[in-house]
């Protein structure tokens, strides 16, 4: 028996160190070892990876990544009162788990990992987004990981691989798709969580790509995306009118047609906008 099996269930680590879920840090703790291995192995084979996990709460998914035989992890929690027992799991974890107590915001993961490096995360629900945007939209590329293995509530996760047309495509699925390949590999019930949260879960597996799916201009991108889908009901025309003087024009010639919506162009066109709006390589 290794040092990690013989760990005590997480349900009476949760009450030795009185770690009730707070809900102002979007807490909500799984306690089942057979799931949070099965997350871990949906981030393929670890062997030769170092791993970044957020959020790690008790360290039910530390567990199973330690187990699934990580290299290495980095785990960065920002709840003090978990500290003592993922120490406890570093203590029998062969040198092979740093903690680091702190806000995933504001580390650099690269001070403390080796290249090939995948995230893998039970992502606390008040940040999981901007995280996300954050790994996706760096300023060079290909990222820091290779992998994105993370959960979110199926509401957001449902957003990262909408397809156009559909009432979750949007500003997630344009960025995610972009750059990466989003799927989604696993759904979790309320009841997988303690405490239960009101809404499924579901975790998201995103594979970077060594460049962008169509050549755009990150920054114009963003802009274009971001003007379309805040007026998404919006015929395009209107929605980017400040955006260039002859907008459609511009949007003909990236082969939309201005009284398009933005829910129904696909990612190939907006890149191709984007290349013909000022700035862009075409305009």
């Amino acid at each position: 028996m290794s040092g990690l099996d013989s760990l005590p269930p997480l349900a009476r680590v949760i009450a030795a160190h009185g770690l009730s879920a707070r809900k102002s840090l979007g807490q909500n703790f799984l306690l089942d070892l057979n799931l949070t291995s099965k997350i871990a192995r949906q981030a393929g084979d670890l062997s030769g990876c170092d791993v970044l996990e957020i959020g790690p709460g008790p360290g039910g998914l530390t567990r199973g990544l330690l187990l699934e035989g990580a290299r290495r992890v980095l785990a960065i929690e920002k709840d003090t009162r978990c500290l003592p027992a993922l120490n406890e799991i570093a203590e029998v974890a062969d040198g092979r788990l740093e903690v680091i107590n702190g806000d995933a915001l504001d580390i650099d993961p690269l001070a403390h990992l080796t290249p090939p490096i995948r995230v893998v995360a039970n992502l606390p629900y008040n940040v999981g987004t901007e995280l996300l945007i954050r790994w996706l939209t760096p300023r060079d590329w290909p990222p820091f990981w290779q992998s994105l293995t993370l959960m979110f509530q199926r509401e957001v996760a449902e957003r990262i691989v909408a397809v156009p047309g559909s009432k979750a495509y949007g500003r997630l699925a344009l960025l995610a798709g972009w750059r990466a390949t989003p799927r989604i590999v696993m759904h979790l019930p309320p009841g997988a969580f303690t405490p239960p949260p009101k809404v499924s879960s579901a975790v998201v597996h995103l594979t970077a790509l060594a460049e962008p799916r169509y050549p755009a201009d990150p920054k114009i991108l963003e802009q274009v995306v971001a003007r379309a889908f805040n007026q998404r009901r919006k015929m395009l025309r209107a929605a980017l009118k400040g955006a260039a003087p002859d907008i459609e024009d511009r949007l003909l010639a990236a082969g939309i047609q201005p009284t398009d919506r933005a829910e129904t162009v696909d990612l190939e066109r907006f890149c191709a906008l984007a290349r013909r709006m000022p700035g862009g390589s075409e305009a």
